[in-house]
């Protein structure tokens, strides 16, 4: 549910929303990595200006903390191909 959201969400904001992916994993100690993989040149926009765009994500996820219990966090990397 995340990942599929967190997906459109990100495509509707980048240049190149082809290049847009999103994974969940889990690690060892119960936390939740949600890595949001995007254009070099997207990864201004992902992150917004003062990072409020990463920010305002951020409280998305903890509203989802709330529900399920998970501790998420989010990683915003570069995809290899720029276009």
């Amino acid at each position: 549910m995340i990942e599929q959201f967190l997906q459109d969400y990100v495509k509707k904001i980048v240049q190149y929303p082809q290049k847009v992916k999103v994974s969940l994993s889990s690690t060892e100690d119960g936390c939740k990595d949600i890595v949001i993989y995007a254009s070099p040149i997207d990864i201004g926009r992902v992150i917004g200006k003062d990072g409020k765009m990463i920010s305002a994500i951020k409280t998305f996820i903890s509203g989802a903390k709330a529900k399920d219990g998970f501790t998420y966090k989010v990683v915003v990397q570069a995809n290899e191909n720029p276009r």
